[in-house]
């Protein structure tokens, strides 16, 4: 069966096979960054040169770049390549192709530092090029090239690459917000993990589908919580009928409602200890997250007995209090009487009334009920470096 067409100029044609290819690898390359050797390896392919690179930079910094390579005896990554800035392939418009001699002569070509240094060695003569900016201010050049022996670049390979790079440009931009979700995503789950926040999300069969940090360390105490069969159960009957009933009702309000359904309750814990804290919430889907492995319910935990230790440096900083009326502010904060806390601290209780009036004073308090309030509520905790 023969291949359909598709025109780049009057009298010239290329496979909609090749670009369907082509268009594949590119995308495939926007979600997962290590497909861009494979993707640049395409290109090279479809255009019969011996190189197809991406040099990576930033506009607003002094690093030189990164190129990604594709080709014959090249590594696949070459970072801080000193022949970036000899290019004569500078300063050109952005998503626009230009081939060598749109930039310079044939003579100069050959007689420059770049060709004679860095192309020739490695066979490179031929060289279509363009600079593609993203939205975060980087440029990203494309160079394919070819050897002195093979043929120039056709007008129709030229024009066929220009069509390619608004899709390279969506790639990449799209490749950047996948990143930067990723990123967000992570931050959130450190900052539910240092408040001790458990999150546990269910698809729509009950089965778990992600834990963070803080929920895999209460599901590892096997305390009262536990996954069987790779579903969250409560270790006692009466806890675990109730658990598996909100996540049902949760389950029912997925595709019924855009409002979430929100129920608490508490989980007993074998240990004796305080009872776990937890929240059942709806994750409402739409018609794009059907499918399987559907997020579908999302469980809140907390360790009600969780110590508040934030790093002493950055109290320090919040409250303007000195070490040692930091320690003992941690000390009352976790629960500890006065005389308890300059035990465990191993200071007179009256130097421990002393900084405790100190402490009242620059943090506006005149309880101790408030300072632990404060010191619940700060931000300093989130961070997990002292």
């Amino acid at each position: 069966m023969p291949d359909t067409q598709v025109s780049t100029q009057p009298g010239i044609s290329m496979s909609q096979e090749f670009l369907s290819q082509i268009l594949g690898a590119i995308y495939d390359a926007a979600l997962d960054e290590a497909r861009w050797v494979s993707c640049l390896e395409a290109i090279r392919a479809g255009f019969s040169g011996n190189y197809a690179s991406l040099i990576v930079r930033t506009e607003t910094t002094e690093d030189i770049g990164l190129i990604v390579s594709a080709g014959i005896d090249q590594p696949n990554l070459d970072p801080g390549n000193p022949y970036i800035a000899m290019s004569p392939f500078a300063g050109m418009v952005p998503d626009q192709i230009v081939t060598l001699g749109d930039v310079i002569s044939e003579r100069d070509w050959r007689a420059s530092d770049y060709y004679l240094s860095y192309c020739k060695p490695q066979d490179v003569f031929h060289v279509i090029a363009a600079d593609i900016s993203t939205r975060n201010g980087g440029i990203y050049g494309l160079r394919i090239t070819r050897p002195e022996s093979a043929e120039a670049f056709s007008r129709a390979e030229i024009d066929f690459c220009q069509l390619l790079i608004p899709h390279i440009k969506r790639a990449l931009n799209l490749h950047l917000s996948i990143n930067e979700d990723r990123k967000v995503s992570t931050l959130y789950s450190q900052a539910m993990a240092q408040l001790m926040v458990g999150v546990v999300i269910l698809d729509q069969d009950r089965q778990v589908l992600e834990c963070n940090p803080a929920a895999t360390s209460i599901l590892e105490m096997k305390d009262g919580l536990r996954v069987v069969g790779q579903q969250l159960e409560a270790a006692y009957t009466n806890d675990n009928r109730k658990l598996q009933s909100l996540v049902q009702e949760a389950m029912a309000k997925t595709n019924g409602s855009k409002a979430s359904l929100n129920q608490a309750m508490s989980i007993t814990r074998p240990s004796g200890r305080l009872a776990w804290g937890l929240i059942v919430q709806t994750i409402t889907s739409d018609q794009w997250t059907e499918g399987k492995q559907r997020p579908s319910v999302a469980i809140f935990l907390r360790d009600t007995e969780g110590r508040v230790d934030p790093p002493v440096r950055l109290a320090q900083q919040l409250f303007h209090l000195t070490p040692a009326e930091t320690a003992l502010a941690i000390q009352l904060a976790n629960g500890l009487s006065l005389e308890d806390a300059s035990e465990a601290l191993n200071i007179r209780r009256n130097t421990a009334r002393a900084h405790l009036r100190s402490i009242f004073s620059k943090t506006g308090v005149r309880r101790q009920t408030e300072l632990v309030r404060i010191f619940l509520n700060s931000v300093a905790w989130l961070s997990d470096t002292n």
